[in-house]
């Protein structure tokens, strides 16, 4: 029911962590982050770099989800409730549910999650610890996602932060369009034909590139990688310089 949801353009939320039921939201405005336009400032650019966070993927979903569902000062309640929890770990469990996971040590820092559909990555929640944290696992996602051959990252609601990393706001018609091209080849419940790669990114390696995304302006002979994949390599995916 989910996967068809989503492929429709609609998710669930619920009042609070503590209410039983949810309810089905279809935004009249909706916010995407292009995936050729985020914007990294210079201070978030060196802190990638610098690798100041281990970032993997699908290491810690259900802490990820749990987190992201916890009070803090600034969030005194969550939509996620037990229900849409228990669904999202289905989800993972299917394949079609995904985590980025940013590390200080052995901590949890920072981190967001969500659904997985075709070519389309519906984003759900994130969470930060620590400074810059969830601003590295965006960069991290949206890296991941061009190299996987994503098309579109659905945001849900525009907030000043995600204006702020370049996300848009659409019409419903428009959000419709994009949909139905990210996702015309998934059909829930059957192997998903010309889906995004998830886990493309993991095995980039050696120069040049050859399953970019066809980019004109990226100068592919400069993307190398040996071992685990880097912050500098992130930065060279996301900014187009070598």
């Amino acid at each position: 029911m989910l996967l068809r949801a989503y492929g429709i353009g609609i998710f669930p939320m619920s009042h609070s962590a503590d209410d039983p039921d949810i309810f089905w939201v279809e935004p009249r405005r909706r916010a995407i982050l292009p995936l050729f336009g985020l914007h990294i400032s210079r201070s978030l650019r060196k802190t990638i770099r610098q690798d100041r966070f281990r970032v993997t993927a699908d290491q810690a979903f259900v802490e990820v989800l749990r987190l992201c569902g916890e009070q803090t000062s600034e969030r005194q309640d969550t939509w996620i409730n037990e229900p849409i929890f228990e669904a999202c770990r289905r989800l993972f469990a299917m394949g079609h549910a995904h985590s980025i996971e940013c590390w200080d040590g052995e901590r949890l820092v920072g981190g967001l999650y969500g659904i997985t559909l075709g070519r389309a990555f519906f984003g759900e929640s994130m969470f930060s610890r620590e400074t810059d944290a969830s601003k590295v696992a965006l960069a991290w996602l949206v890296a991941r996602l061009r190299v996987g051959g994503f098309t579109l990252l659905d945001c849900q609601f525009m907030t000043d932060h995600l204006a702020s990393l370049g996300a848009k706001e659409i019409s419903a018609r428009t959000y419709s369009g994009l949909l139905g091209n990210a996702v015309s080849d998934s059909v829930p419940g059957l192997p998903d034909v010309g889906a995004g790669d998830f886990a493309a990114l993991d095995s980039l390696a050696l120069s040049p590139a050859p399953d970019l995304p066809p980019d004109p302006a990226l100068p592919s002979e400069s993307l190398t990688v040996s071992g685990p994949v880097s912050g500098q390599l992130i930065v060279q995916l996301l900014t187009h310089t070598s």
